[in-house]
């Protein structure tokens, strides 16, 4: 058997591997959870995601954009303009950071 038939077996027999493959890389959460607040410019969005490195966040970017969890738009300005927003299914989510956060919140070590 192939290794992609084999793959796409697992993800069918197990779609929390599926979503945990979807939402996996270190800094998707936090971009997710950024833009719960709405459109966000690039360089905003660098600034408000502590920690990441532009070309980390390019990348991020560009997987979650490839997933169909966020939109990116283009404006053809001078400098070029970039925003990203949450797409319908990456807004989905929500419920899913609110637990989290919940979670983390209760269990946070004083």
């Amino acid at each position: 058997m192939a290794l992609q038939e084999m793959e796409k077996m697992k993800k069918m027999i197990c779609p929390f591997q599926e979503a945990m493959d979807l939402i996996s890389g270190k800094w998707t959460m936090s971009i997710i959870n950024t833009l719960m607040g709405g459109k966000m410019r690039f360089k905003e969005l660098e600034r408000s995601v502590v920690g990441i490195n532009t070309r980390m966040l390019v990348k991020e970017l560009k997987q979650l954009e490839s997933r169909k969890i966020i939109h990116r738009e283009a404006f053809a300005t001078v400098p070029p303009t970039v925003e990203y927003t949450l797409t319908e299914k990456g807004l989905t989510l929500k419920p899913v950071l609110m637990e989290i956060q919940g979670w983390a919140m209760k269990h946070m070590e004083k």
